[in-house]
């Protein structure tokens, strides 16, 4: 990077392998930090009368000083070449110098830039293939790297070739000191940029990819989930207020099929179909991760579907569910929790989770099965909720044992 110190060396060469004639053709290696560029010379010298340790040809003579005399103004452009671009703040390498000596500039490829024109090309494809939560996440990350690059470097952009992996962990180290923004939080902004990377390396704009040998950094969270109870409180509270009665049955619908809030809004009635066992199931595809769902659907989901068939909003917008905007569904959970004497925040997020934890595996249901549901790529995403449940398991077991203890005093208390 440009406030980095810079290591620059020109060697004549003379390719003895390349004689013919009894003369062999002249070529200037550029070296920046370790890395070469070759320029041929268009001149030629004999072996025996090349000075490899001084760079000059010992022969005597007019022609003789003539190569020398290019050699050196050769070297005294390529210097000057150098020197324009440290002044200039620009990253340097010998590649750059080779273009700017043989004329030949190729417009460097900023890192802005290319992230300013993957925004737009996912805001293009908000309602196709992508979310506004997608963009919303990657607009935001821009906005970091931007402050980041001002901060740091006094710049507005930077280009890939100065990419490195001292670059990602400085701006790791920015976003959790000056940006004060928690280590899973962060995870998200630096895999969002590494996302954006990978095109650059896929379309060979990077040799190297800047993130080798960088590791992600991440805590594990608890992920909440209604309890059997919880849900069961829920399902059957009556709401006077018909917008909460709604919103309740969108949310118990998702933690019956475990289908994430945008994916539940996607759903058609073509969406339904009739699987290998003769009952109906939700066939669909995940807007995050393009994986498929096959979702067989259980009574309290068909209920749903049954008693929203013929509501106006869905029908109007060719829909399974009415589903309303997902800020007025978060608003009014918060309502319904209250109601309902429930103390986590609920999301969709977690009727994801109860799908996962309460209704499935805790039910018996395979836990590659619930992957293959949840539409995960891997079994590792899935089995997180398998530890949810060791945990509650051990807390069972541990209240068991207590149990045991107070009976076993109360039988030596007694005599009996």
């Amino acid at each position: 990077m440009s406030n980095q110190p810079q290591t620059f060396s020109i060697l004549f060469r003379v390719a003895k392998a390349r004689t013919k004639n009894g003369k062999a053709p002249i070529s200037v290696r550029i070296t920046v930090n370790g890395q070469r560029a070759e320029i041929s010379t268009h001149r030629s010298v004999s072996p025996f009368e090349w000075d490899a340790k001084n760079q000059l040809c010992t022969a005597k003579g007019a022609e003789a000083r003539e190569l020398n005399n290019l050699l050196a103004v050769i070297k005294g452009k390529l210097v000057g070449c150098y020197g324009r671009l440290l002044a200039t703040q620009e990253f340097i390498t010998a590649e750059a110098i080779k273009q700017a000596y043989t004329g030949v500039v190729e417009k460097p490829r900023m890192l802005l830039e290319i992230i300013i024109q993957h925004n737009k090309d996912i805001a293009a494809l908000i309602g196709q293939e992508y979310s506004r939560a997608t963009w919303v996440k990657y607009e935001t990350t821009r906005k970091h790297i931007k402050d980041f690059l001002l901060y740091k470097y006094k710049r507005a952009d930077i280009s890939l070739k100065e990419l490195n992996i001292e670059f990602i962990s400085d701006f790791e180290f920015y976003l959790k000191t000056k940006k004060k923004i928690d280590l899973n939080t962060n995870a998200k902004y630096i895999k969002n940029l590494k996302k954006i990377i990978n095109e650059c390396v896929a379309k060979n704009w990077l040799q190297k990819h800047p993130f080798l040998g960088y590791k992600l950094k991440t805590k594990q969270t608890e992920r909440p989930y209604l309890s059997e109870t919880e849900l069961k409180s829920l399902e059957e509270k009556e709401f006077m207020i018909e917008r909460l009665a709604h919103v309740r049955d969108m949310f118990v619908f998702s933690c019956y099929t475990g289908l994430a809030f945008i994916d539940l809004a996607n759903l058609t009635k073509d969406s339904i179909t009739i699987g290998i066992d003769g009952e109906r199931w939700i066939y669909t595809s995940r807007q995050k991760t393009k994986t498929a769902s096959r979702i067989p659907l259980l009574p309290p989901a068909l209920a749903i579907i049954e008693k929203y068939k013929d509501h106006p909003q869905a029908n109007n917008k060719m829909k399974l569910l009415p589903i309303p905007s997902n800020q007025k569904a978060n608003a009014y959970l918060k309502e319904i929790a209250d109601l309902c004497g429930i103390k986590k925040q609920l999301t969709f997020h977690v009727a994801r989770h109860t799908f996962a934890t309460t209704v499935t595996l805790t039910n018996g249901v395979p836990i590659e099965s619930v992957s293959k549901m949840l539409g995960h790529k891997k079994l590792q995403t899935t089995q997180h909720y398998a530890k949810i449940l060791d945990k509650k398991v051990s807390a069972d077991m541990q209240m068991l044992r207590d149990k045991f203890k107070t009976d076993t005093v109360e039988k030596e208390m007694t005599g009996s």
